[in-house]
């Protein structure tokens, strides 16, 4: 199973967030989008949901 990330490091932040989240792209994207509207005040929706696809990354060697 490919395994996805998302790393907090590569939005811009007010507080320095450096959460990384590893998982399914489905999981991923869910615990993503989840952490940016409870710990950064964004707002869940297409915009977010785009941003977040765009810094979506295979984990390398995670692929059986």
């Amino acid at each position: 199973m490919t395994r996805y990330a998302v790393d907090c490091r590569k939005m811009p932040s007010d507080n320095s967030c450096s959460l990384r989240i590893e998982g399914t792209r489905e999981e991923v994207l869910k615990a993503a989008a989840e952490h940016a509207v409870s710990s950064h005040g964004h707002q869940d929706g297409p915009e977010l949901r785009q941003q977040l696809e765009g810094i979506v990354e295979e984990v390398p060697g995670s692929r059986l």
